[in-house]
């Protein structure tokens, strides 16, 4: 009797098991098929010459090589570079002020919260159409609020000089409400206890933010801060959107290249090398950012 019941309970075991194992076959399968199975194409494509049209032919670490003599290679990743020093650190100020402001205990704050969440959810090209007209030259909205105080606006997207601003200053609206939403959640999981100390030893704002919040906060900027990067080096919709890489080749990011290359001129096989040398920047500039929030958080 006791052998028949451990029977059927080491068949609803495995019964069990199965089951979950059917579960687990579904997101493995979609993730072999999406993700690995393309990474490991594109690997493999990097030393060919492919164009889509003929069979791949391998030419080794020559697409490797081509990279580091092509002009453009070190243009789009110039304008990348620039593009995140000045996105990160903006992006990742305007979501903590604006989280800091909004972690208050007022009804309207949820309001506020909502109304700053919602270009996370507009499509690029719909922000895209709003920002072109917003900074339109002669009839833009904020070149017309430049000029009530005195100052004649630059041309934006038609001027290389400040075509690449107006596109982080579009991608930080687009994306500060995500951030935002994070910091939140960060700033309300600190103890409401520190504050109440510090009050009472009489500390001002500024001093609680040092020595309480920045600190308290330090994974979840780290989780931010790597958000941004990533984000940073594969921005394509806001350039392809406004300024199709131009003025002047100012906007063409590294992505952009790719694009251009595997979908223009029909060069997978470069463009792949291309990609995995991005994915390896990405992954130096994770590190670092790893390093220096360790260091912090120590």
């Amino acid at each position: 009797m006791e052998q028949t019941n451990k029977g059927k309970k080491r068949r609803g075991i495995n019964e069990q098991q199965n089951i979950a194992y059917l579960f687990i076959l579904v997101p493995v399968s979609l993730l072999l098929i999406f993700g690995i199975f393309p990474i490991l194409m594109a690997l493999y494509f990097s030393f060919t010459d492919y164009n889509i049209i003929e069979p791949a032919n391998w030419i080794g670490f020559a697409n490797f090589h081509k990279i580091f003599q092509d002009e453009f290679f070190f243009v789009s990743l110039r304008n990348t570079l620039v593009y995140t020093f000045l996105y990160v650190p903006l992006g990742l100020i305007v979501a903590l002020g604006t989280a800091i402001l909004l972690n208050k205990k007022v009804k309207v704050t949820n309001l506020f919260r909502t109304f700053f969440y919602l270009p996370v959810l507009c499509s690029t090209v719909a922000t895209a159409t709003i920002w072109y007209w917003l900074l339109n030259p002669q009839h833009g909205l904020l070149n017309q609020l430049l000029r009530l105080i005195g100052i004649d606006g630059p041309a934006w997207l038609y001027s290389s000089n400040w075509a690449m601003t107006a596109i982080v200053i579009m991608s930080v609206w687009m994306t500060f409400g995500g951030n935002m939403m994070i910091f939140l959640a960060g700033l309300q999981g600190i103890n409401p206890a520190l504050y109440e100390a510090a009050d009472i030893e009489g500390a001002s704002s500024w001093q609680k933010f040092r020595h309480i919040t920045w600190p308290q906060l330090s994974k979840t900027t780290f989780l931010v801060t790597t958000q941004l990067i990533i984000g940073a080096f594969q921005v394509f919709d806001q350039a392809y959107m406004l300024t199709k890489g131009g003025p002047g080749n100012s906007t063409i990011t590294l992505v952009y290249y790719i694009y251009n290359k595997g979908f223009g001129g029909l060069e997978m096989g470069y463009a792949s090398a291309l990609s995995f040398i991005l994915f390896l920047i990405i992954f130096v500039f994770s590190l670092v950012n790893m390093k220096l929030t360790n260091k912090e958080i120590n």
